[in-house]
């Protein structure tokens, strides 16, 4: 059984892309299973840093081939740039595959995106204006384009055909917005069809024969659990489910493959756009938080909410996702603080809960009920071992463990791969 999953367990933003990035170069393969550009994985390299929006963060490593699933949504203009930049920047991509299943983020798709996102307005969700919630409407009203509709021309003009004559009458009879032009769709997806045809793969098949041989193959989400479109804080989600259970449908694999399964969790909360956010701290230690963690989004650039960690989302990521093991980021970040709150449980019209209600307007009047630690107040950035950690950073730690019921395997004590603390082996 070789199948490793990593997931976010916050509001995305914990560190996914360097986590997946340390293992890749044990991988064989490294697959992608949901959401689209709307990520941003960071990956830093002997102090340069790669940002990486759609393709899998594994893709620095040439040791591992790396897919884009049947789960995730394509911009394909966004692909072939991030593509033209890595090998601009003199990385190989010739290890890339995408599958024929996954869908077409399409021009008509960020234009709807945008176009809703505005009549919204104050009721707006907060999306990164890509175009992944149409399109991922488009793919469950039966009306989407797929990539390997590609390989077969003429049939995908026709389902363009289709798409248009229905999305076309929402750009122009709803929002009074110029109409697109059938024509000139088609020649520029016949340039892009050129372009990724060699890509182009039945990805379950080979996934699937992958792990019945044993190769170590690791799944690569984005987003994270309170984003997920089932179990977040909706509406205020992504289109998509980011756990660990998104890998069976996004990939085609069977549960029992999944038996290493990484959620990754910042030292801290932050969150991108909209909904609610119970330990968010709108004032100087929030400023203090994103200055020194760098918090702005890598696909907006918008400031990160920022805020204390929040125990109880973190526990519910770990019983959704089945966690074998947490990574902890950023924990460098709190160095300067003499003290740090951390939320285990919450108060609700004067009654202490510990769980996440479901609905927005009870999200909206929870008090946070903390736990206080006392700060190190120590740069720990070239620590490598546990033992050299600071006694109230050990604390820190071994509390998030017991509250979670999860071990910590690796904490990270920097931005670049190497800025790391093994406490166990995760392969």
């Amino acid at each position: 059984m070789s199948g490793y999953v990593v997931v976010g367990t916050q509001w995305g933003d914990e560190g996914k892309g360097k986590i997946v990035d340390v293992l890749a170069s044990k991988m064989d393969y490294v697959v992608r299973f949901q959401g689209g550009n709307n990520a941003g994985h960071t990956v830093v390299v002997n102090g340069k840093k790669t940002i990486l929006h759609l393709l899998p963060s594994g893709i620095l490593s040439k040791n591992a081939l790396c897919v884009i699933g049947p789960g995730v949504v394509v911009d394909p203009y966004v692909l072939l740039e991030e593509i033209a930049l890595l090998k601009k920047n003199g990385l190989e991509v010739d290890h890339l595959r995408i599958s024929d299943r996954a869908h077409l983020i399409m021009p008509y798709h960020i234009k709807l995106d945008a176009l809703e996102e505005s009549k919204l307005g104050n009721h707006k969700i907060g999306t990164t204006k890509r175009g992944i919630g149409p399109c991922y409407a488009d793919k469950y009203t039966r009306i989407g384009l797929r990539v390997g509709d590609l390989k077969d021309y003429d049939y995908f003009k026709e389902r363009l055909a289709q798409a248009l004559s229905i999305k076309n009458e929402i750009i122009t009879k709803v929002y009074g917005e110029r109409p697109f032009d059938f024509d000139e769709l088609a020649n520029e997806f016949l340039k892009i069809k050129e372009a990724l045809e060699p890509m182009i793969i039945d990805a379950t098949a080979l996934i699937n024969k992958a792990l019945a041989d044993n190769k170590q193959v690791l799944f690569e989400g984005a987003q994270a659990n309170m984003l997920d479109i089932n179990y977040g804080s909706y509406p205020y989600v992504t289109s998509s489910s980011p756990t660990s259970g998104g890998v069976i449908t996004g990939v085609g694999v069977a549960p029992k493959y999944l038996n290493n399964i990484i959620g990754v969790v910042k030292a801290y909360s932050t969150r991108v756009g909209e909904g609610p956010f119970t330990c968010e701290q709108l004032n100087a230690d929030g400023d203090k938080l994103r200055e020194a963690g760098g918090e702005y989004g890598a696909t907006t650039g918008r400031p990160r909410r920022c805020g204390w960690l929040d125990l109880i989302v973190v526990r519910q990521a770990c019983e959704i996702n089945g966690l074998s093991d947490l990574v902890l980021t950023k924990i460098d970040v709190l160095s300067d603080f003499e003290k740090i709150p951390v939320c285990v449980g919450y108060m609700l019209d004067g009654k202490m809960i510990d769980t996440i209600p479901s609905t927005i307007a009870a999200c909206e009047r929870l008090k946070p009920v903390y736990k206080y630690f006392d700060g190190w107040q120590e740069d720990i950035a070239k620590i490598r071992s546990y033992d050299e950690l600071p006694v109230n950073c050990k604390k820190y730690i071994e509390f998030i463990e017991e509250f979670t019921n999860t071990r910590i395997s690796l904490i990270s004590v920097g931005p670049d791969r190497e800025n790391n603390i093994i406490t166990h082996d995760l392969i």
